[in-house]
């Protein structure tokens, strides 16, 4: 099924104290370029996010935010050292006997005081994170998968409709090809009978004028291309696989066809259809770039 590279996706993964949260968005792009963006912690673990968005994704800017919570049992591991506490009551007692003042000392006075609580912080296991980390990454990616191939499905029929306009307008131009010769024999026929009224004209010369035009004006072979092309541009529309680039190329091809009739067309009708045929090919062209 035709993918659209734009689509977006969230994923969210809550066990054993962990609570992450992880957002896709999805951009075009000539190549697949992952951007992450993840608490410093974690960045190990980019290379294997990494592998995973490419299983579900060829091409395409894709953007990946992911945010780590945990819940307050392993945010906060607070450590007393009480003897440290004691010595300062101590040495403080002391200096209040001293001074002859009163101790006046509360909790919250020695939980201020240098290093009597601290906090610990407890080693995490990555891989453990990781688990829980993928479950939320695989969540996002089915997510954008689903927006991605329903967009897709909406540019293939797109495309295919404009293509199909563009199959009739070359029958248009393959049939019209061969009236253009007759009719310039039948114009050159008469100009040349016009000037030579007494009936001296030269067969010859006239023949070799009209095979001459023809010669020049034939697009039979860029005619043939094209109905190749729009054939085979229908077949990718058709397959599950990444074909944007390859339908970019081929459409690189079909407008080098077309802008060759172009040059060879002296002829006011096959020169609107041609211009009819770029500009639909225009329109695919910004289509195509939408897609995987």
């Amino acid at each position: 099924m035709i993918k659209s590279m734009t689509g977006f996706g969230r994923g969210v993964s809550e066990e054993d104290g962990y609570m992450i949260y992880c957002e896709i968005k999805g951009l075009n792009h000539r190549y697949l370029d992952i951007s992450i963006r993840m608490p410093r912690p974690y960045i190990i673990l980019e290379d294997k996010i990494k592998s995973m968005v490419k299983q579900f994704i060829n091409r395409g800017r894709v953007e990946i935010n992911i945010e780590v919570r945990k819940t307050s049992e392993l945010q906060h591991s607070i450590k007393l050292d009480k003897e440290l506490a004691i010595t300062y009551y101590n040495s403080l007692n002391d200096l209040a006997n001293i001074l002859s003042i009163p101790l006046e000392v509360r909790i919250i006075d020695l939980f201020r005081l240098p290093e009597v609580f601290f906090l610990e912080e407890q080693e995490e296991d990555l891989d453990k994170v990781w688990r829980f980390l993928e479950k939320a990454l695989l969540i996002a990616l089915e997510d954008k998968v689903a927006m991605r191939c329903n967009e897709g499905a909406y540019v293939a029929a797109d495309i295919k409709e404009r293509n199909l306009a563009n199959r009739a307008r070359i029958k248009h131009l393959e049939e019209r090809s061969p009236r253009v010769e007759d009719e310039y024999r039948s114009k050159l026929q008469q100009r040349m009978s016009e000037l030579f009224a007494d009936g001296a004209a030269d067969e010859q010369r006239l023949w070799q004028e009209a095979a001459l035009f023809a010669d020049k004006s034939n697009v039979t072979e860029e005619i043939v291309r094209l109905h190749s092309h729009i054939k085979y541009l229908d077949e990718l529309l058709e397959t599950g696989d990444a074909v944007g680039r390859k339908c970019d190329f081929l459409l690189q091809e079909m407008f080098r066809e077309i802008n060759t009739i172009a040059s060879k067309s002296n002829d006011l009708e096959m020169n609107r259809i041609v211009v009819d045929v770029k500009a639909e090919l225009e329109k695919i062209r910004e289509q195509v770039q939408n897609i995987e």
